[in-house]
């Protein structure tokens, strides 16, 4: 009798154990994240992919970089598709990945419970001489930006603008300033040039001091937003994140030669069709 009872209970064990076990491909942690290559020269572009093992209708996934220091290089929110998978680009270098070292990928999807990371080497940004010229675009109180008709309005106190970008891979719109002691910018910027929006709600910027985030003042208005940004000395660079924003007239030069291109090939293929004999 007591043999008969050892055995089956060493079933139970098994059978348990084999109900406990994973279905086969399917991802042991809450979510999981990997880069293309281990290592990546300026200009090359990080491709970021995942999965997640359960899917939250509406949640985005947080995708956040960072710099060997720890400071932020990017962040996005990245939808995930039905199979739940998702994946971003990230391009290599920029304002705010210039130094060599290992940077960190961040994914976190709904709480800090359900993330993860992963790591690549980048080997570091070209540095471009400064020649002390100031962007023709800027003027005392405003700056113009390729793309749109609106004017950037400013006012800065304790250093000078010496650039405006915009950033098309991460929505945001970066200023370049040469900060001679601890001051502050105040900035009016049109919505057609810069939108932090969300289903068309308004959403909230993030502002970065050569790649720290910092707190600021904000008024939004129906045509754009004015923000107070203070800023120490010494400071480089001020990058302000939305949603959208204006493209870089290279951008609009390689969308319009793209068309141009696919009206030739069109008309070209038409005009051929049409010389051909007919029998």
């Amino acid at each position: 009798m007591k043999a008969h009872l050892t055995v089956f209970a060493l079933s139970a064990i098994i059978f348990a154990s084999i109900g406990l076990a994973p279905a086969f491909g399917q991802i042991q942690s809450s979510i999981v994240v990997t880069t293309d290559k281990s290592s990546y020269t300026e200009g090359e572009t990080i491709l970021v992919t995942g999965e997640v093992r359960d899917l939250y209708s509406g949640t985005p996934v947080s995708v956040i970089v960072k710099a060997p220091n720890g400071n932020l290089v990017s962040i996005a929110q990245v939808t995930i598709g039905a199979d739940k998978k998702f994946s971003t680009e990230v391009t290599a270098g920029g304002g705010l990945m210039k130094t060599e070292g290992s940077y960190t990928i961040t994914v976190q999807y709904g709480t800090e419970n359900r993330s993860a990371t992963t790591s690549f080497a980048f080997g570091g940004s070209t540095p471009i001489v400064d020649s002390g010229v100031i962007d023709p675009a800027i003027t005392d109180s405003t700056v113009s930006v390729e793309g749109s008709t609106d004017l950037i309005t400013y006012e800065i106190i304790g250093g000078k603008i010496t650039s405006v970008m915009p950033d098309v891979d991460t929505n945001s719109l970066v200023i370049g300033i040469d900060a001679t002691e601890n001051g502050s910018l105040t900035i009016t910027i049109p919505r057609s040039v810069l939108l932090a929006e969300i289903d068309g709600i308004d959403d909230d910027l993030f502002i970065l001091i050569d790649g720290e985030e910092i707190d600021f003042e904000e008024e939004i208005k129906s045509t754009g937003r004015t923000l107070i940004i203070p800023f120490p000395i010494g400071a480089e660079e001020i990058e302000i994140i939305g949603t959208w924003v204006v493209p870089e007239f290279g951008t609009i030069a390689a969308m319009i030669l793209a068309v141009a291109i696919i009206s030739i090939i069109a008309v070209s293929a038409k005009s051929r069709l049409s010389i051909i004999p007919r029998y």
